[in-house]
Order: C-alpha cells, then sequence, then structure tokens
C-alpha cells in the first residue's frame, strides 16, 4: 500500500509541475508583453508626447492654452526644450479648440520684422509655414485652424487649416537683425503682433494673452520613466483617433491606457513601463546615431531630417505604404516642430563628431571655420546641445555664436573661426562656446534665408 501510494504521488506531481512551470512562463510572457509594448508605445508616441510636454512646461511658467508663450530675449540655458535656437526671438501659441472652437492666428505683414514659422496639429504634423517662407508670402494673413470633424463652410478672407487633433500649436521666430539690445527689443515688438482669438470673436478679437517665460525654467526634454506615459495618457483622453494609428488602440490597453479610463498602474506596472521606456531609449539613441548620412561627401555634417520622414511631416503621410515611425520617433526625441516646405526659410545642418569621426568630448577644444558670404539672406547660427538630452548644456554662459552676434570677429577673407572648448583660447571669447568636460555634446548649424549653393553644395 505505502508503494501504491508514493506511486500515485510521484504521478501527480508529474502532472502538477508542468502546470506550475506554464503558469510561470505565463506570468514572464505577461510581463514582457507590458515592457515590449510599452517600448513600442514610447517610439511611436514621441512627437505627441513631445508636443504636450511643450503645453505642460507653458502652464507650470503660468500660462495657458489658447496663449503665447514667448521669450523676450535670447534663450539661455534654462530653456531646456529641445534643441533650440539662442539667436531668434520665440513665440509659440498653443490652442485647444476642444474649448473654444475654430482658431485663427494672425501673422503680421514683414515690414520692419519677419516671423519664420509652422503651424503643427499635435502630432506635429505642417499644416502650414507662416511669414515670407510661408501661405502669406510675407503679406500678413489670418491662419484659421479648424477642428477635427468640422463641417461647416469656413468663412473667406483666411489660409484654412484643417487640424485631426483638437490642440494645434506653431513655432515661430521672430527674425533679428542682430544681438544689440535695439535689435531684440524690435523683434520683440514685432511678435507681439501677432494675434490668437476663436474665430466666435473675429468680429471683435479680444487682445491676446501673451506669457514671457525668460528667465524661468522651461523643460520639456523627453522623461525616459512612466511620466512619459502620463503625458501619453493625456494626449489619448483628449484627442480622437487617427485612422493611421488604430492599430496602437488595444496595444495602449496593454499599458493600462484606454480612453474614457483612468490610468493608474500599479508598482509592478510601473516597473515594467520604466523597463520599456529603458529599451526604447537605447533604440532611439542608436537610431539617432545612425539616422545621419553626410550632407558633403567626406564630412560629418548631416541632415536631421531622413526624406521619408520630411514628406510624410509636410502631407500627413499620405503616401500609400510609407509610415516612417521609428525615424519620426528619432527626430522627435530630439527635436519640437516641422517643417511645410523644408529649404524655403530655414535649413538645418547637425554634427556628432569631430572631422576623424570621434564624438565631441567636452573636455576637449575645437575649431569651425565658416566661409565668407555664407549662402543666407537672414542669419547664421551654429549652437551646441547636450548629447544626452538634446538640450543647453546647463550652467553655461552661453550656447552658441551666430553672424548676428554682437563683437564677433572675422578673418581678412571675411571668414568666421568659432570655437568650442571647455575654456576659451587667448583672445577669442567672442567667437567661443563653453563646453563641460565630462560629458559628450553635439552641434546644430542653422541658416535663415538658405540660398542655392547650399542646395547645391557649391
Amino acid at each position: 500500500m505505502m508503494i501504491r501510494t508514493l506511486v500515485i504521488a510521484g504521478a501527480l506531481a508529474g502532472v502538477l509541475l508542468p502546470r506550475a512551470a506554464s503558469a510561470a512562463g505565463e506570468e514572464d510572457l505577461a510581463r514582457a508583453k507590458v515592457q515590449s509594448r510599452a517600448r513600442e508605445a514610447m517610439i511611436w508616441a514621441m512627437p505627441a508626447v513631445n508636443f504636450d510636454l511643450m503645453v505642460q512646461a507653458m502652464q507650470k511658467v503660468g500660462g495657458q492654452e489658447n496663449q503665447i508663450v514667448y521669450w523676450s530675449g535670447f534663450v539661455d540655458w534654462k530653456n531646456q526644450t529641445l534643441t533650440p535656437n539662442p539667436s531668434t526671438i520665440y513665440f509659440m501659441p498653443f490652442v485647444d479648440m476642444a474649448k473654444v472652437g475654430p482658431v485663427v492666428i494672425e501673422i503680421p505683414p514683414a515690414e520692419g520684422g519677419s516671423i519664420t514659422g509652422t503651424i503643427t496639429d499635435a502630432w506635429q504634423v505642417a499644416m502650414e509655414d507662416v511669414g515670407p517662407a510661408g501661405a502669406d508670402k510675407g503679406k500678413g494673413g489670418r491662419y484659421l485652424i479648424l477642428p477635427p470633424g468640422y463641417a461647416k463652410a469656413p468663412p473667406r478672407g483666411f489660409t484654412v487649416l484643417r487640424s485631426q487633433t483638437n490642440m494645434a500649436g506653431g513655432l515661430f521666430r521672430s527674425n533679428v537683425a542682430s544681438g544689440s539690445e535695439a535689435d531684440i527689443a524690435k523683434a520683440v515688438a514685432y511678435g507681439r503682433r501677432i494675434k490668437l482669438y476663436p474665430l466666435s470673436s473675429a468680429a471683435k478679437p479680444p487682445a491676446t494673452a501673451f506669457i514671457d517665460a525668460l528667465g524661468a525654467e522651461f523643460d520639456s526634454t523627453i522623461p525616459y520613466d512612466v511620466r512619459f506615459f502620463r503625458s501619453l495618457d493625456r494626449v489619448v483622453q483628449r484627442e480622437p483617433w487617427i485612422e493611421r494609428d488604430k492599430a496602437m488602440i488595444d496595444l495602449l490597453k496593454s499599458v493600462g491606457i484606454k480612453k474614457g479610463k483612468a490610468f493608474q498602474p500599479d508598482g509592478a506596472t510601473q516597473t515594467l513601463l520604466e523597463q520599456g521606456a529603458r529599451d526604447a531609449h537605447v533604440i532611439l539613441d542608436r537610431g539617432y546615431e545612425a539616422l545621419f548620412s553626410p550632407y558633403y561627401p567626406g564630412r560629418q555634417w548631416a541632415l536631421p531630417l531622413a526624406p521619408e520622414l520630411t514628406e510624410g511631416l509636410a502631407d500627413g503621410f499620405a503616401k500609400a505604404g510609407v509610415y516612417p515611425v521609428d525615424t519620426r520617433g528619432v527626430f522627435f526625441s530630439m527635436a519640437f516642430s516641422s517643417v511645410k516646405h523644408l529649404g524655403t526659410g530655414q535649413f538645418y545642418l547637425v554634427a556628432l563628431h569631430d572631422k576623424d569621426g570621434r564624438p565631441f568630448d567636452g573636455g576637449s577644444t575645437y575649431r569651425l571655420t565658416v566661409p565668407a558670404h555664407a549662402p543666407v539672406t537672414l542669419y547664421w547660427s551654429v549652437t551646441v546641445y547636450d548629447r544626452a538630452t538634446h538640450a543647453l548644456i546647463r550652467d553655461q554662459r552661453w550656447p552658441g555664436r551666430g553672424s548676428n552676434t554682437p563683437g564677433l570677429h572675422s578673418n581678412p577673407d571675411g571668414s568666421v573661426d568659432l570655437y568650442f572648448g571647455p575654456a576659451a583660447p587667448a583672445g577669442k571669447e567672442a567667437n567661443w562656446t563653453p563646453t563641460k568636460p565630462g560629458s559628450r555634446w553635439e552641434v546644430m548649424m542653422r541658416f535663415y534665408g538658405p540660398q542655392k549653393p547650399l542646395f547645391d553644395k557649391t
């Protein structure tokens, strides 16, 4: 009898052990599913979360939707947005049409100043450029943004933009002739001529609310942790699903994000979300390094946009069979906004390595020579960013130099030598940008009013 009992117990153990192992395996698969879907959600949602982080940063400095945040001077390191230009005056309207219906943005004529910029939806798809390089061609214009599903016939006299999202925004630069106090004040005054108001108030527009963020810490860098998913949940609750993205509905449910439901991940889920975010960060960072192909043969300068992404952001990803989500995620992990017509009003080149292919080191000194007669009608600028965050390097005296920098020294032939490093070479401080030892950096060169030689590489 004892022998039989042991045999039966052994047989039962043989039945139960695989079930226990199977249950453990299912738990592992469930955890892996959350982590992997968190990773994919982060890459897919990067432009919308990037936009939401800007809105949140605006609110922290006292602004709100349907107002314009601006900087009344050149930005310094306290502007922790992604790759900002410290040689211009920024104006950024953020509108919420769910609250007020269609919204009008008025751009002034290019008389005594000019605006370069773009109006986008909340996924940062470009709806139209503004200013001399935009739809108004410098004559000034009224841009009417319509919310999703708006069925009424729009009134005449507007450039009509149909948004796929309830929120929309703009990245506008009031161009500066030089870095002098007088020219900066002039650019600020010109930018404050921009108007923002609901279409319902068009007959008698109220005064536009401007929020000055100069001197305040304005941080919209990407958080690679659970905060990203809280921001993504805000986007899902606020915005309609776009047809091209409906495959993400069930994927987001796996990480606890569902329209109409509170996002309340428990401790275990938060851990998995943060692991997924770290995975996504690694993938995006590697993609960033691989994204750029040299613009000039044998040089390190490269376009920060892949052609298929440039086209997709301009036409709303209208091309069948093309939806570069991975490339888009990489780009919006390091930049804000997009352009409808790249190369008409602005052009960008980025470098991550020196001429020998080595990463830029904050403890070393480098020189860049800008040729005489650079192919621009407005100005050029060169800015250094923290390689880890793609924001301005914290606690530095200034983040870059440009053709409109006061006191910039030129060589006898008209070229300009710029220096980058932890200390200025003797007598070169006017042309020097500080870097931080112990960290990597990257550099972006901007061309405003780019000319033909830049594109045909002559």
